[in-house]
């Protein structure tokens, strides 16, 4: 098959908010289409194999497209270690559970806190005994049955009595028991060797690492669970240093992942960075996400698309009906019934689907939209 002169014309790349906001039909290029018809069989036009629409103006949103992963939610999840050494007796939360606020994932036997009531016993007899000294002190002394420096040291004594039944009675709140409990008579209270440890957050079980029977020893780096709340994630994006202007809080932006291809999540973008990353230069944007029907999962690839100018018209068309060549973009453009002539053009990306016409069509023009690599086929057939 014989074609005319085709000038070699360069694939131009730019960003489509750096045009004017006026329609600017493209240069046509006269010498690019080829000088004999590419005919097709009938029955691919019939079957909808091949698809044809008119070449026209349309408005295109420039957009911005960061590249990150999903997160959890920098306060919407929570590593859990055990407070204290013990043996696990019992684990309630099972990986995938939804659990509430203050609810019990495992229980722990352990001789710490027995070790810390006993402290407490004994401080709380000390400072009763103290408390009794002083007071008897006092009335010695206004009888002056007592010397002074006596009442001192009961005072002294009486003090330091109230310090340790203090720090006694912290180190038991800090395993975990309950203020009330505390604060009952001692003949009252029950308080055993068994720790429950419990979800500081509602969400869902998205990591265990304990089993009934096995030893806890106290290390905040021993995480026994992760649970954290999958109903509204993070996007975590990078932005280049020459685009953070374009960037703002709470700006809108869409979310795409490959897991489902075409589909829009609605963003917001919650904080930006303060530091530039000194190997990659670039900035962290984080954009919460809203997850409720759990499509989403943490440290999937995402894009983040940020709109960032007003929609200009711009003569586009879908990316499928281009068609690479030798390195070159041609389109079939439709010159009668299932019979095509194929134009050389300059394209640029402006969205996932579509291109932008920067030469070699002019608004008007009919075009293969869909089915242009049967149209190649037929035309390398001959």
């Amino acid at each position: 098959m014989s074609s005319g002169a085709v000038p070699v014309i360069g694939l131009t790349v730019v960003l489509a908010c750096s045009a004017c906001s006026q329609k600017q039909d493209p240069a046509p290029s006269p010498s690019s289409a080829s000088s004999e018809s590419i005919a097709t069989p009938a029955t691919a036009s019939a079957s909808g194999q091949i698809e044809t629409a008119v070449v026209d103006f349309k408005p295109v949103q420039p957009e911005l497209v960061l590249v990150g992963k999903v997160a959890y939610g920098e306060d919407r999840y929570s590593k859990i270690s055990s407070p204290l050494q013990g043996r696990v007796v019992e684990v309630r939360a099972k990986l995938g559970d939804r659990v509430e606020a203050g609810a019990t994932l495992l229980v722990i036997d352990s001789s710490d806190i027995t070790a810390a009531y006993s402290e407490f016993v004994k401080e709380a007899s000390e400072l009763e005994y103290s408390t009794r000294a002083q007071e008897l002190a006092k009335e010695l002394y206004a009888t002056k049955a007592l010397a002074l420096k006596d009442l001192k040291q009961a005072e002294n004594d009486l003090i330091k009595a109230r310090a340790e039944f203090r720090r006694a009675k912290e180190r038991l709140l800090s395993l975990r028991i309950p203020s009330a409990e505390l604060e009952k008579p001692l003949a009252q209270q029950r308080i055993t060797s068994r720790f429950e440890m419990k979800s500081p957050l509602t969400g869902t079980v998205v990591e265990r690492a304990v089993t009934p029977g096995q030893s806890v020893g106290g290390d905040v780096g021993q995480v026994l669970f992760t649970v954290a709340d999958l109903d509204r994630l993070q996007v975590v994006a990078d932005v280049y240093e020459r685009d953070l202007a374009l960037v703002k809080v709470s700006q809108v932006g869409r979310i795409n992942v490959e897991a489902y291809p075409g589909t829009d999540f609605a963003s917001v973008v919650a904080s930006i960075g303060d530091v530039v990353d000194p190997n990659t230069r670039t900035i962290k944007v984080r954009a919460w996400v809203d997850n409720r029907d759990q499509r989403l999962k943490p440290e999937m690839f995402a894009r983040l698309r940020l709109d960032i100018g007003d929609a200009t018209p711009f003569l586009t068309i879908p990316k499928e009906a281009v068609v690479e060549i030798d390195g070159k973009h041609f389109v079939y453009v439709v010159e009668g019934a299932d019979h095509y002539l194929k134009h050389e053009v300059t394209v640029s990306n402006v969205s996932s689907g579509q291109v932008r016409i920067l030469e070699g069509l002019t608004s008007g023009q009919r075009i293969v939209t869909k089915g242009a690599v049967l149209v190649k086929g037929q035309e390398v057939k001959g």
